[in-house]
């Protein structure tokens, strides 16, 4: 079993009360055959909604010196050199996870630092995997300081996700396995490091956020 994340419990009410009334509605007007295919399309809608919002049981991997870690469940569908223009201002190797609406949608943070800059964008709502969703797509940017090496990662909202949650503030001291945040229905992360990190992923590889090493610096 797994338990319920806390951003996913008033979602969770709601689609509890909106499962009975629909049900009541089905059982008092609805034909017999319409009956079961509403109850059992109604059921199926809701177990995916606790789905989304599980909490998954896992280990989370421990903080190693300069490892770091994937802050997200998802597909790996970028490994390139970026020009960094809204905090780092250098080239820098991006590694961007694709997290489908059946993934866990937790972020952590994917190495031990302090919180130095946090920035929220409004913007588009481009499928996530769109080469420019990363610029123009509504997201959240924070910069982790680790031993004077600047990580910066970006929460990006999806064609689906249209909320992005961020616990980050400016002089935290976080660690791996601590919750960054959240997104909501399908969307992606962003890794900016330095070009001298040493990947340690392949392109399209599936990871698992908290356990896989993604680059070592």
């Amino acid at each position: 079993m797994f338990r319920i994340h806390k951003e996913g419990r008033n979602i969770i009410l709601i689609a509890c009360l909106a499962v009975f009334v629909v049900g009541l509605l089905l059982i008092n007007f609805a034909p017999g055959w319409l009956r079961i295919i509403g109850g059992l399309t109604l059921l199926v809608l809701f177990f995916l909604i606790i789905y989304f919002f599980r909490i998954p049981n896992r280990t989370l991997e421990v903080d190693k010196e300069g490892q770091i870690i994937a802050p997200a469940d998802g597909k790996v569908v970028v490994i390139e050199e970026v020009e960094d223009t809204e905090y780092l201002q250098a080239r820098c190797k991006q590694i961007s996870i694709f997290m489908s609406p059946l993934n866990v949608h937790i972020n952590w943070y994917p190495i031990r630092g302090k919180v130095v800059y946090k920035h929220y964008h409004p913007g588009k709502y481009l499928v996530a995997w769109h080469p420019k969703s990363s610029l123009e797509n509504e997201r959240t940017t924070i910069v982790l300081q680790y031993n004077e090496v600047n990580i910066l990662i970006r929460q990006i909202a999806g064609a689906m996700a249209r909320r992005i949650i961020n616990y980050s503030k400016v002089g935290d001291d976080v660690k791996p396995g601590m919750e960054m945040g959240f997104i909501r229905f399908g969307s992606r992360v962003d890794v900016l490091l330095p070009v001298s990190a040493v990947v340690k992923v392949d392109l399209n590889q599936t990871v698992k956020g908290g356990k896989t090493v993604l680059a070592q610096l």
